[in-house]
């Protein structure tokens, strides 16, 4: 059994016979939690089975000392709103939010009780916190990547591609609202690489579509840029890339274990299990205003071979020696 199907099963009460209950008086603390991803997608619910099984370590379990509640937004923006405001009601000591879209529509609704957010991406820019290391206000979290690199994301796709002359930037306007952040770099570093930059925003299937196959065997590559939206879509997104024959980077590993060509980026698991160590002090009293937002020092290489084969391409040995996995 893999350690994500084993990890998504993680999370109630009857999983963790052995940890204490509730001391008689002691008030249960309530936690919501609003994912910016689809519920049936094993990938982000793997992520939120970290983070309870990393409050569980701590001593938070669900249904005993802590009342855990969770909402799903699937990738939409309006439903969003709504589970938002159904958690609120709930009157939380906490709340933790995963992904941009949910954190917006959050700090929307409260600027009192606090937010620990992760994969989140310019913070400082869409105005949640003042600095990284003293966020100011009540949200604090993880920081998914830095803007600049989207050009390290170029650089390798340039040298497993390297007969591509334009590069596309995939996102959509509504959940990914820091794609400017991103962009501005795309685009410096597409031309210091001598590719023509494309930005390519998306709204449905459809529209996924119909952009991949305008860059079909045009020698085009294709950036998806950090966004639920494209995490929920990836299924689209991955088929189209292969029948067009355009080699595409993603954020996440399990975009090439779908079937994507390559990911560089971050450990999200370890992301969660971070945001419940901050839930877990903001619950024993500390201020979010405390606690530094934080930013990935690890970044893993996933490489699909059998995608590089189905694209006609040779990945360079100088590559495969910095793959962290390399899928056969």
């Amino acid at each position: 059994m893999r350690r994500r199907d084993f990890i998504a099963g993680l999370g109630s009460a009857a999983a963790w016979p052995l940890a204490a209950p509730a001391q008689q008086g002691e008030r249960v603390r309530r936690i919501v939690v609003l994912m910016s991803w689809s519920e049936s997608d094993s990938e982000p619910r793997s992520w939120l089975a970290a983070f309870v099984e990393e409050l569980v370590r701590l001593g938070r379990v669900d249904g005993r000392n802590v009342q855990i509640d969770q909402r799903w937004t699937n990738g939409d923006v309006d439903r969003a709103r709504i589970l938002a405001k159904e958690l609120m009601e709930l009157r939380p000591d906490v709340i933790l939010s995963g992904g941009a879209h949910a954190t917006v529509t959050l700090q929307r609704e409260t600027s009192i009780t606090p937010i620990v957010f992760a994969l989140l991406n310019d913070p400082v820019g869409l105005g949640f916190v003042s600095s990284l290391p003293r966020p100011g206000g009540n949200l604090t979290g993880f920081v998914e990547i830095e803007g600049e690199m989207i050009g390290k994301w170029l650089e390798i796709i340039k040298k497993v591609a390297p007969s591509v002359t334009r590069a596309a930037a995939m996102y959509h306007p509504d959940t990914a609202p820091y794609a400017k952040y991103f962009l501005g770099p795309f685009e410096s570093a597409a031309k210091a690489l001598a590719l023509e930059p494309i930005v390519a925003p998306v709204h449905d299937d459809a529209e996924i579509e119909k952009a991949i196959n305008s860059l079909g065997w045009e020698q085009s590559a294709l950036v998806v840029l950090p966004d639920a939206f494209m995490t929920t879509h990836r299924a689209t997104v991955i088929a189209a890339a292969t029948r067009n024959h355009v080699p595409t980077i993603y954020d996440n590993p399990f975009f090439p274990r779908d079937g994507g060509l390559l990911s560089y980026g971050p450990n999200f698991l370890a992301m969660f299990r971070g945001a419940a160590a901050y839930v877990d002090r903001v619950l024993k009293g500390e201020k979010t205003t405390d606690l530094p937002v934080q930013a990935p020092t690890r970044f893993d290489l996933v490489i699909n071979l059998k995608t590089a084969k189905a694209l006609g391409l040779t990945v360079p040995p100088t590559v495969l020696a910095l793959a962290d996995e390399v899928i056969e």
